[in-house]
């Protein structure tokens, strides 16, 4: 089943291993700074509209059907998942574990697509994989979904890049797909079901072992996402909960959201 769907935001700070390098978005490391002219026709970045044109003949839907489907999916514990591999650790003294992808999991968005390159993130003691339906309107597109039924949820999208562009390798780093204006004007509104104009809190670029992850905050609705890419796929992670939620679990929804990393 063939979807395009991209959508999801994350504001990142605090890991161990994180370098902060910026926090204005037409800024890429190295020293070089994109005016506002370039940012919006350098060549080498895909603008909104190309970006939007390559999959206007896919169907895009809200984040709400296809990352967080609603509030009372039931957290299934990942042994009883049905073909599952789980990849959880053992709970660290603070009682949080990592989940790391583990190689055996299927999922390679058919013939001809190398396996997925691994991701890592860490998430309080409670939170469990929930099940990825195959009726979801997201197809192959949604990797994982994890929730606690007490802090929140998140959600995985591993869509690849040849749904947005034909001319980016098989070696894909994020900012060849474009700026964290372009890529989260062009893919921040399939996340929150509108324009992003007026919701951006925060929008980072952060550089781990030679990396770099776009991070984003927006409100409303309440969400934190982060966007990478590697090998031929663009990667988003996303995490998000109701106001309650927010309101009292920010720091580790934001500690989980800062945890993300292709391994």
């Amino acid at each position: 089943m063939e979807t395009a769907l991209l959508r999801f935001c994350v504001s990142f700070s605090g890991h161990p291993h994180h370098k902060k390098i910026s926090a204005h978005h037409n800024e890429i490391p190295g020293g070089a700074k994109l005016s506002h002219e370039d940012e919006w026709s350098s060549p080498k970045v895909l603008s909104r509209r190309s970006l939007l044109a390559t999959v206007s003949g896919l169907s895009l839907v809200s984040s709400t059907s296809l990352a967080f489907p609603g509030e009372g999916l039931a957290v299934v514990k990942q042994g009883l998942l049905a073909g599952r591999v789980p990849g959880l650790s053992e709970p660290d003294d603070e009682g949080w574990r990592t989940y790391r992808r583990p190689d055996e999991k299927s999922g390679g968005h058919g013939v001809g697509w190398s396996p997925i390159i691994p991701y890592a993130f860490s998430v309080p003691q409670d939170w469990n994989e929930v099940p990825v339906s195959i009726a979801d309107l997201g197809g192959t597109e949604i990797d994982l979904r994890f929730a606690s039924p007490k802090e929140g949820r998140l959600s995985v999208i591993v869509a690849p890049v040849l749904r947005f562009a034909d001319n980016l390798g098989d070696n894909v780093k994020i900012e060849n797909i474009g700026t964290p204006a372009k890529v989260i004007n062009a893919f921040g509104p399939e996340v929150i079901g509108e324009n992003v104009e007026g919701k951006v809190l925060s929008s980072n670029v952060a550089e781990h072992e030679g990396r770099l992850y776009y991070q984003f905050e927006l409100e409303p609705p309440h969400v934190l996402i982060t966007a990478t890419a590697a090998g031929n796929r663009l990667y988003l992670f996303s995490v998000t909960g109701n106001g309650l939620q927010w309101k009292r679990y920010y720091k580790d929804l934001k500690k989980i959201a800062t945890s993300f990393r292709v391994v």
